[in-house]
């Protein structure tokens, strides 16, 4: 009866350990799509010292996953005490490295809000100057989305330094114009009557509402899928234990 329960105990050990081994691979390749996609996120990233440091905790975890995954499917079906003993430690200390995470991204949600965003817009924006890294993240944004500032083109008429650096030639950036096909390579449908602020040549929506509707099915997904990775890797922990007690 022991026997049977330590199989069937070993068993679902592979089984968990195969989907974390899945989940880093998603998780490798979903950095390296972060890093490597020519659609614009790549600048962004590129541009904002906090967001190149997430993708690459992105392909640092992915990795990390993959390798464990690997490990305690080699533990389990060997029956390895020390393979066992070093794969708990290291989802330990994953575990409780992406909970720290994710308590850490619920306190310091606030920065991610609409005010912040136009603050920092209104506040740092310098039109078309792309030797700004601001500024230029910003042109990227805009672009790739097809939307004007945060909240609007109006966002730029409180945009003190942008103002100063325009001032009579536009009433919003050429990365507010509208461009057939809208991405950095499209045509502008009319530079001059976009500059002046005319409705058919401008992008009229804000990118926060435009980002957020993009993203927002992403964002349940990505939810979903963190809970589901911490619940598979806390069974396997357990999993990993109780073998490791049950073997000679």
């Amino acid at each position: 009866m022991e026997g049977d329960c330590l199989s069937c105990m070993k068993y679902l050990m592979f089984v968990f350990n195969f989907f974390i081994f899945l989940g880093g691979a998603c998780l490798l390749g979903i950095g390296i799509w972060v890093m490597v996609d020519p659609t614009g996120f790549r600048e962004i990233v590129a541009a904002n010292p906090l967001l190149i440091t997430g993708a690459y905790i992105l392909l640092a975890m992915g990795g990390l996953l993959f390798l464990l995954g690997f490990l305690g499917c080699c533990g389990a079906v060997r029956e390895n005490k020390c393979l066992l003993l070093l794969f708990f430690l290291f989802i330990l200390t994953i575990f409780l490295a992406e909970l720290s995470a994710a308590i850490l991204a619920f306190i310091f949600r606030e920065n991610l809000t609409r005010e912040f965003f136009t603050k920092e817009l209104t506040k740092h924006y310098q039109g078309n100057n792309d030797t700004d890294v601001f500024s230029a993240t910003w042109n990227s944004v805009m672009i790739t989305f097809g939307c004007c500032g945060v909240n609007g083109p109006e966002d730029f008429k409180f945009a003190s330094v942008f103002r100063l650096l325009a001032l009579d030639s536009g009433e919003v950036p050429e990365a507010c114009c509208r461009r057939e096909p809208q991405s950095r390579d499209g045509v502008l449908l009319s530079r001059e009557e976009c500059l002046l602020g005319r409705d058919l040549f401008l992008n009229k929506q804000g990118c926060y509402t435009v980002i957020l509707n993009a993203f927002e099915t992403y964002v349940y997904l990505a939810g979903a899928l963190a809970i589901g990775v911490l619940a598979i890797e806390l069974f396997a922990m357990i999993f990993a234990m109780c073998l490791f007690r049950g073997i000679q």
